[in-house]
């Protein structure tokens, strides 16, 4: 008589908050919102989000993406702008060309653009603490004159950074920044510039950092952490390097079941997860679903705060019916109800 196997056993720390913020959520409905209400195409400028399965959903329904609004045709069609923000030069030239745009912006990116843009006002030069190359930098610097702004990376930026009027700075971050990372490019300006003016609340958005505080709890005597992000997601990036910094033995990013670094993970292991801003629930489901069928998973919730914060849609959409089965293939049925069902 052959002998079964047991089943090897696996914890599964899941970390809350996780996925989609309210700045995502709101920029995913503004697009599905602008297809329903005035039929396809929509054109959106870039990603709305960073994530491959929502791109790929809203391609299903009608969304065209392109790179630059010279890719845009004058047939009457709405072009989106991207939550991460655009310069102010894009939405000049919609305007220029009669274009019908809708601003997907996220608010808090949008504070920051108010925040740089005051600095400025009061006679400053603004630093901005960020990524070059990242849409919200290219945003952010593209709402102020040239020569106004100076991007800072790194402590060497700022030991090398060497300004007109040392005593007329004022400094804003990327919204999606490493909290620890940005403390300590923040201490380092402080230091060389005693005069520095800091914006008048926390540029790093409330998602960002409390997803990096649910990983920072969940890390220690974890053996691998998973992300659940896209390579070109900052705060999914961070995210990863948040995990390990914090004491997980070895973290990854994973966009969807197929990339789960199998080799890593063995009997009795204690795995956890989390995902960037602008990943789905339902691709988590799926990756949890994948670990199901090779494991007996034990689930922990690690939960550090809850979110109820909602962004509206701008007015011209929301007279608009927006249905559950809407945004069906984006959200799906939440993973953390695993809890009750775990063993």
């Amino acid at each position: 008589m052959l002998q079964t196997l047991p089943t090897p056993r696996l914890t599964l720390r899941l970390c809350e908050p996780r996925g989609f913020c309210a700045g995502v959520d709101r920029a995913i409905q503004i697009v599905v919102l602008a297809l329903k209400k005035y039929g396809a195409p929509v054109y959106v400028r870039h990603e709305i989000v960073h994530n491959r399965y929502v791109v790929e959903g809203l391609e299903t329904l009608g969304a065209v993406f392109v790179r630059e609004l010279s890719d845009v045709p004058d047939d009457g069609q709405p072009v989106v702008f991207s939550a991460h923000g655009v310069p102010k030069s894009v939405p000049a030239e919609a305007a220029s060309r009669e274009l019908l745009y809708l601003d997907a912006t996220c608010p808090l990116v949008s504070k920051v653009h108010k925040q740089a843009m005051l600095h400025v006002k009061r006679g400053r030069h603004v630093l901005l603490i960020g990524h070059k190359g990242h849409p919200e930098v290219v945003g952010t610097m593209g709402q102020l004159d040239d020569g106004t702004v100076s991007l800072i990376e790194s402590e060497a930026d700022v030991a090398a950074f060497d300004p007109a009027d040392p005593d007329a700075l004022g400094f804003v971050t990327q919204t999606t920044l490493s909290v620890d990372d940005t403390a300590g490019v923040v201490a380092a300006l402080q230091a060389k510039f005693p005069n520095l003016q800091a914006p008048s609340s926390d540029s790093i958005c409330y998602a960002t950092t409390n997803r990096q505080d649910a990983v920072k709890a969940a890390a220690p005597g974890t053996d691998l952490f998973l992300i659940v992000g896209a390579p070109n997601s900052s705060n999914s990036m961070r995210l990863v390097e948040v995990a390990t910094r914090a004491g997980a033995l070895a973290s990854a990013l994973v966009q969807r079941a197929s990339d789960i670094p199998w080799h890593l993970v063995s009997d009795g292991a204690t795995l956890s997860m989390s995902a960037g801003a602008s990943a789905p629930e339902i691709v988590i489901d799926e990756i949890i679903d994948a670990f199901r069928a090779r494991y007996d998973i034990s689930v922990e919730l690690v939960r550090t705060a809850e979110e109820n914060e909602n962004f509206p849609v701008m007015r011209s959409l929301r007279d608009t019916p927006l249905l559950p089965a809407d945004m069906a293939f984006v959200h799906g049925e939440g993973a953390s109800a695993l809890a009750a069902g775990s063993r």
